[in-house]
């Protein structure tokens, strides 16, 4: 049985779990754990049994439960590479200093290899150590160092990358531990227990944002938020889907007229922002094959849409493809999961 449940959309927080044979998928975390959990339980899943995370790029309302969610269950989370090394940034900015400050630092981390260096030599026995030992045992150690095994990994998906060995205090200082990091590429399809994965790439401004298409037991489910515009490419991905959840971000009388300042209303309208109602039903009236059993219009602003304004708009999109098996319209909302769509 396959299975897709929408815990949230929203500006606030996205995110939702894919389900095919054995495997069970988290497509982002944008809310809080314990929050995630609670709509997981109470649209029927089970935390517990989740096998992955996958990230679709690393803006607050997509990861803000990430770390915390990844490291309670002990799952890996599946990143591209730029956008893992932005989250990073975003866990871990680096704080300006002066040059006094950095002479300072300098000081204290030149001292501390100092007096390291000084307790290594009165330890050590001259008596057991030779020049070619030493050489030898120098170079075994930087070997093993710089040596690790690669891991084996999917068709479009790069090697993981182990947390380090290190204690459990120094985890807890460390926001951006992770029990385990799967890297891939947009473009290239990769394998998560029962469930194929083919990412694309989307326009949005953040390091590397894809969209998911989602395969398992024959049927295909689609994942295309945060985007400023449906490229081409975007169009050739959502073909042939038997659900797709759609961005239908913000009326645009309703942003230019609303609280927002100027420029975050320019972000939201340019062709890396979100997608408006009128540009998700011209796709859905003009470019959209008609073959979703299912679509759910998701990210739907609270300052700048209204459920029946994107719902009239896409209804009135879909007259023309009037069917008793596809295009049963749904909407995703911020505050409650909704109900899970089987197949």
């Amino acid at each position: 049985m396959v299975r897709f449940t929408v815990l949230a959309s929203g500006s606030r927080g996205n995110s939702a779990v894919v389900c095919g044979g054995q495997t069970r998928i988290l497509v982002d975390a944008g809310l809080s754990c314990r929050e995630l959990f609670r709509r997981m339980r109470l649209a029927g899943e089970v935390p517990e049994k989740l096998d992955a995370i996958l990230v679709t790029h690393e803006h607050q309302d997509h990861i803000n439960g990430l770390a915390v969610t990844a490291r309670k269950l002990g799952i890996p989370v599946y990143f591209t590479q730029a956008t893992h090394r932005a989250w990073m940034r975003w866990l871990t900015p680096r704080r300006q200093m002066t040059y006094a400050q950095w002479l300072e630092q300098c000081r204290k981390q030149n001292a501390a290899r100092c007096a390291e260096t000084q307790i290594a030599e009165e330890e050590a026995d001259p008596e057991d150590s030779s020049p070619l030992y030493d050489a030898q045992g120098l170079a075994s150690s930087a070997l093993e160092a710089t040596t690790a095994p690669e891991a084996p990994g999917a068709p479009g998906v790069e090697a993981s990358v182990e947390a380090p060995t290190n204690s459990d205090s120094s985890k807890k200082e460390d926001p951006t531990w992770l029990p385990c990091v799967e890297y891939f590429q947009s473009g290239c399809s990769f394998v998560i227990g029962d469930i194929a994965v083919s990412p694309f790439t989307v326009s949005h401004d953040a390091a590397d944002p894809v969209g998911f298409v989602f395969s398992a037991e024959g049927v295909r489910l689609a994942v295309a938020t945060d985007l400023g515009y449906i490229s081409p490419n975007v169009k050739a991905q959502l073909k042939g889907v038997d659900l797709l959840l759609l961005e239908s971000n913000h009326d645009l009388e309703m942003l230019r007229d609303g609280p927002y300042p100027w420029a975050v209303k320019q972000r939201v309208l340019s062709r890396v922002g979100h997608l408006s109602n009128e540009a998700t039903d011209d796709f859905l009236e003009n470019a959209y094959d008609g073959q979703a059993a299912y679509i759910v219009l998701g990210h739907l602003s609270e300052n700048n849409n209204l459920p029946e304004l994107a719902r009239l708009g896409a209804e009135r999109a879909l007259s023309g493809r009037a069917s008793l098996l596809a295009n049963r319209l749904l909407l995703a909302m911020q505050h409650e999961p909704l109900a899970a769509i089987h197949f």
